[in-house]
């Protein structure tokens, strides 16, 4: 399985660069069987399914639940995480805040852990941010995760005006089975049966 890491504020031309460039990473990473695994949100788990599912991969979304519903995503990630879940060929429901930062990152400490190698579109800032991307990366490199990282020539981040132009869940998908797996985590630790 592949997880994905990276900044939420790209330009509108940067994030196509990082679709384009996507797949064939992808491909080179997992010829044949590919599993990426992402936390349902807008921006780059949607560039990341689109790619996997490119490639003839399967997708797990991990989806955040509020005791024993799932819990409503901030704003642009509603639209998005039903598309992620369009795609998705499993889905895991895990108890965090999906409007708390600190919580989403934990997330994905959980999903980098389950992981036997991470995407990162990262341009290399912010190293001891946290939460950030640098912060999972370095996260990743000391849980011996190998890190592949993606910043296409020419991308860019918006200036901090906080607007987005991440996509939220364009694009033709493909309705598969899904299989919903319930909350909780190994009690011996091991992440990975967690997303199986």
């Amino acid at each position: 399985m592949f997880g994905v890491v990276g900044h939420g504020d790209l330009t509108a031309e940067s994030w196509g660069l990082v679709e384009g460039e996507l797949p064939a990473l992808l491909g080179r990473l997992e010829p044949h069987g590919l599993v990426g695994v992402v936390r349902a949100a807008a921006g780059l788990p949607v560039v990341f399914a689109r790619a996997v599912h490119r490639v003839g991969g399967a997708l797990v979304v991990v989806v955040p639940t509020a005791g024993t519903l799932p819990a409503t995503p901030p704003g642009p990630d509603r639209v998005a995480a039903g598309q992620l879940l369009m795609w998705a060929e499993r889905a895991r429901l895990v108890e965090f805040d999906p409007g708390d930062p600190a919580a989403c990152a934990a997330v994905d400490e959980r999903i980098i852990d389950s992981c036997r190698g991470l995407v990162a579109v990262w341009d290399g800032s912010g190293v001891n941010d946290q939460p950030g991307v640098g912060s999972l990366v370095t996260y990743a490199h000391r849980r011996k995760v190998p890190v592949e990282v993606l910043w296409p020539s020419g991308a860019r981040r918006m200036p901090q005006s906080g607007t987005s132009t991440a996509p939220v869940g364009e694009g033709a998908a493909r309705p598969v089975p899904l299989r919903m797996a319930g909350r909780g985590s190994p009690s011996d630790g091991n992440l990975e049966e967690f997303f199986n």
